[in-house]
């Protein structure tokens, strides 16, 4: 299996991406190409790890590229002019055969651009989906679309929920997958045009298209643990992950402050140490990984733009994962299936 890595993506690359891949390479069993301007990579390596990459691990290998696609650029000129970008060349391994799973940080509107126009959707998906994995009370659930569309129609988040329920299926074994909708209240008579007719929508059509449906549900209620999933729009859906992530971070902050106050809250914060790592394990975004983007025919990841090494190691693990458990092309089967039935 071959991991294509755009090492010029990100925040904080080059040198998370690599760190990344580094910390990964001895977890996996998968190759690392690391794709980008070979003479900074190698600059890089050397510079962090005293070594030639080829010494660090023969399994990590360098994809020359040129150009870098920012993320001030226009997604769709970018993928059409930047043809030697790290996110292009990848691409076009990616649907070349030359790669089993491709990861960038970079600009999310080139990415979408370049997974549809460069990869291509699976028949029948009018928009592929970013479906980011998040906390939950005893579990997880996936955020759909985490923001790749900020403009959504109805049959978009049909869809999503749809693309979802096959994803939690083959990838995580849950037989019926829970299926909400983001919305400012429970009631089928609330929120916006949007959705009011997704809510029709998904109503009529989710025992036609296996889709176990249970209503609107409150930004509140998203991490009770009665949900598998959460569709909602993409600009939506990218507030609430970004407001997620701010809300944990301040948690933790906070927490920390609280128990190193003084000396007496520093001795009776040792009995909790466990419960109080176990919680900041759950509560840290970077442990989930990247979003898979559902709906393209060969298996795309959106790591978070300011993505530190961390990140990178658990996104390049999980993509492993999701080769190896074929979760494409179960989703390609299972949705040409139900198109048929």
């Amino acid at each position: 299996m071959k991991i294509l890595l755009d090492v010029m993506g990100g925040d904080n690359s080059p040198d998370a991406n690599i760190k990344g891949a580094v910390k990964a390479i001895n977890q996996i069993n998968a190759e690392i190409i690391l794709i980008g301007k070979e003479e900074v990579i190698k600059e890089r390596c050397k510079t962090i790890y005293g070594k030639e990459i080829n010494d660090i691990s023969p399994r990590l290998k360098i994809k020359h590229t040129s150009e870098v696609i920012q993320m001030e650029d226009g997604p769709t000129d970018s993928i059409k002019h930047k043809k030697d970008s790290s996110m292009v060349v990848g691409f076009n391994m990616l649907k070349n055969g030359e790669g089993d799973v491709f990861i960038s940080a970079g600009n999310s509107g080139a990415l979408l651009a370049g997974a549809t126009l460069l990869v291509g959707r699976i028949r029948g998906i009018d928009r592929p989906g970013l479906a980011g994995l998040l906390p939950a009370y005893k579990g997880k659930f996936a955020l759909i679309d985490a923001g790749a569309n900020t403009n959504c129609k109805p049959i978009n988040l049909l869809q999503f929920a749809q693309m979802s329920s096959i994803y939690l299926r083959n990838t995580f074994g849950i037989e019926h997958p829970r299926v909400g909708l983001l919305n400012i209240g429970t009631e089928e008579t609330k929120g916006n045009d949007l959705t009011k007719e997704s809510y029709n929508l998904l109503k009529e059509k989710a025992e036609e298209l296996n889709i176990n449906f249970v209503g609107n549900v409150e930004g509140r209620d998203a991490f009770s643990g009665e949900i598998d999933a959460l569709v909602t729009d993409g600009f939506t859906g990218n507030m609430f992950l970004k407001t997620v992530e701010g809300l944990g971070k301040f948690v933790k902050r906070s927490l920390k402050e609280s128990l190193m106050q003084n000396i007496f809250t520093s001795i009776a914060a040792v009995p909790s140490l466990p419960a109080i790592s176990k919680f900041a394990k759950k509560m840290d975004y970077k442990s989930y990984g990247g979003a898979l983007f559902l709906g393209v025919k060969k298996p795309v990841v959106k790591a978070h733009g300011s993505s530190d090494e961390k990140l990178f190691e658990f996104t390049i693990k999980q993509a492993e994962q999701f080769v190896n458990n074929k979760t494409v092309e179960n989703l390609i089967s299972e949705f040409e299936k139900a198109k048929t039935e």
